[in-house]
This record gives C-alpha cells, structure tokens and sequence, in this order.
C-alpha cells in the first residue's frame, strides 16, 4: 500500500511539473503577429566586437549580419524580445522593443576628421543578404512596407543609424519598401519652390509618416532633427535639417502613396 501511495503522488507531481493541460482545438480570427516593424541598424564596430556587444551586453538584436563575408547571425529568437530600439516611437507606438524585429549590419558607421564626417558604405552582398532575411520576415509575419525602419526613424533625436550611405533605394527596387515617385517630386517640388510650406506643415506630413514630433510650429532643434532623419533616408545628399522644397516635395509624395 505504502508503494503504491508513493507512486500515485509521484505521478501527481509529475503532472505538475508538466504544466496544465491545454486544450488546442480552437482558434481566434483576431490575432496577428506581434512583430509590427522591423528596425536597422549599424553596429559601430567590427564582427568581434559587435558579436561581444550583442551576445554579452544589455544590447541585443535578433539578427546580426557581417560584411566580409556576408553572414546572417540569428542571435535572439523572433517570439523573444531582444534590446535594441530603446526610448522609441513609430506611428504612435512607443518602445519598440517588443513589437520589432532587430537587425544589426557590421559597419563602423562614421569617423569624424578635420574634413568633416567620414561615413562608411555597406558592402553589396551585405544588402543582398539584408534583403533575402527582410524578405522571408515579412512574408512570415505578414508585413507592409511602412513596416521596414532605420534606428534613426524612431528615434530622430538619438540616433543616425544606418546612415546616409545605407541604400534604402535597393530595397524599394526589392519591393519591400516605397519610394517616392520622381515625375511626382518634381512636380511638386516646383510649386512648393515658389510657395514654400510653413513649419507647421512639415510638422504635421511629419507625424503623418510616422515621425514623433511636437506640432508647435517652431522651427526647434528637435524639428530640425527629424527633418534631417527623414532626409537622410529619402535625399542622403543632403541632410542639413532645413525645410525646403524638394523636402516638402518628397514628404508629400510618400504621404500620397503612403
């Protein structure tokens, strides 16, 4: 008796250490991926210290992918929540980190010389495997093209990266992101040359890309900021912070097909 009493409690606990028994059968309509956006960066530093910074400090990202030669490192799980947006907002949701997928790319980002800011490019089959991995992400997850984001995007005020050497221009000829149409831009671009929009409206097209910004119509720092960020993803000629034409140009053609 006392055997078979000790083998009932044993299977007892057994079962609890199992966890509950779950029910599968059913399924809600109402639910989608909790990944909303895909967020890049560059790491600042080469393949041994990016590795080190992402594997062994509070800094994390969910894949990392090296220059020479390109490889994909998956680092954190996608169902996982890995730190890399930090203090961040995106079409009116903040701190990132939990709805994003983080991917960094090895690049020294810039050097700053007696000439001015040395920004360094990014290798072609680097971007050729960025584009492989964002496409197989956003098919799996169901994603837009409003979903694909730089660093510096969601945090304009923080952040640079990747950069103006980044080529989001491929990945719009990849599909995965939209490019403003050029006819319409120079169309544009003319009538706003002779009547240049106030700073109350570039505020406002903004925030309406997806920006966070106050709308004071001050042109501030802060402004100027996010002026730059979006001008160096759309014009990384130029990304001096002021409001011109071919900025406003540029901004109301995306918020068009946007």
């Amino acid at each position: 008796m006392k055997s078979l009493a000790l083998l009932l409690i044993l299977a007892l606990l057994a079962g609890c250490a199992a966890g509950p028994r779950i029910d599968t059968r059913y399924s809600s309509r109402g639910q989608d991926s909790r990944v909303q956006y895909i967020v890049l960066h560059y790491t600042s530093e080469g393949l041994p210290g990016s590795l080190r910074q992402l594997t062994q400090g509070e800094v994390s990202s969910h894949y990392l992918i090296d220059a020479e030669p390109a490889t994909i490192y998956r680092l954190v799980e996608e169902n996982r929540r890995a730190w890399h947006a930090g203090n961040s907002q995106w079409h009116g949701r903040t701190w990132l980190n939990a709805s994003s997928i983080g991917i960094e790319l090895v690049n020294p980002g810039y050097l700053d010389t007696p000439n001015g800011r040395l920004w360094y490019p990014y290798p072609a089959k680097q971007i050729d495997a960025l584009i492989v991995l964002l496409k197989d992400i956003v098919k799996r997850h169901a994603l837009g093209p409003e979903a694909i984001v730089g660093h510096s995007d969601i945090a304009p005020l923080r952040k640079v990266d990747p950069g103006p050497l980044f080529p989001w221009k491929r990945l719009a000829e990849a599909g995965l992101i939209v490019w403003p149409d050029a006819r319409r831009v120079a169309e544009l671009q003319t009538r706003y040359a002779i009547r240049l929009p106030d700073v109350a409206w570039f505020q406002e097209q903004l925030a309406r890309h997806g920006y966070a910004l106050e709308r004071h119509g001050v042109l501030d720092a802060a402004t100027r900021r996010v002026i730059a960020a979006f001008q160096m993803k759309y014009r990384p000629a130029r990304f001096d912070g002021e409001p011109d034409a071919e900025t406003a140009a540029l901004l109301a053609t995306l918020n068009e097909t946007g």
